[in-house]
């Protein structure tokens, strides 16, 4: 049975499955966390629940395992949250802190998202349909965000293609968002 009903204590997502990063850094002093992005990844693309991703955000990832893994080897990035297909919850950074999900970026007009969001990644493709469970999930975990970050409004809830536009796409066409907005909204 999925958990429906989450708790954010000290930065930390109760019912998350603690899985430390090494790719992050404080806030900046004084920034107030008030936008929400959802980023998709699966690795290699378009496959599923293989280990990858945590490899990936945890800077291990096996290079001789497949092509693909050669082209983003070096990268040093990560998210705060990653929701499988199946709807387990994972947590890389504590919330309080700056995952490296974003990259160059700008939200209305303020640049390094980075420095006041919070990223969320989806386990999926831009093309390929998310799970139910990972929707309802995903509208659980928004919920206790936005009790523990008020900030974070429904208008301050994006994609990662509406921060980065001239090189990010997620979390895609497949992602339906009046779908995920009403299941917040129906949460409250």
């Amino acid at each position: 049975m999925l958990k429906t009903a989450f708790k954010i204590d000290n930065g930390r997502l109760s019912g998350s499955r603690w899985c430390p990063s090494p790719n992050y850094n404080a806030r900046v002093v004084d920034a107030d966390i008030d936008l929400l992005v959802i980023h998709n990844i699966s690795l290699p693309p378009a496959q599923f629940e293989n280990g990858y991703i945590e490899a990936f955000f945890q800077n291990c990832l096996p290079v001789a395992d497949h092509p693909y893994f050669a082209t983003i080897a070096d990268a040093t990035v990560s998210a705060h949250l990653l929701i499988a297909r199946d709807g387990g919850v994972t947590q890389f950074v504590n919330l309080n802190d700056r995952a490296w999900h974003a990259g160059v970026s700008c939200f209305q007009g303020r640049e390094n998202c980075n420095d006041f969001s919070i990223g969320i990644e989806m386990e999926g493709t831009d093309t390929l349909p998310y799970s139910f469970s990972q929707y309802s999930v995903l509208a659980a975990v928004t919920s206790a965000i936005q009790k523990a970050y008020p900030c974070i409004g429904l208008d301050s809830i994006i994609g990662h293609l509406d921060i980065a536009p001239e090189r990010k796409t997620d979390p895609g066409e497949s992602f339906n968002w009046p779908y995920y907005f009403q299941l917040i909204q129906d949460s409250v």
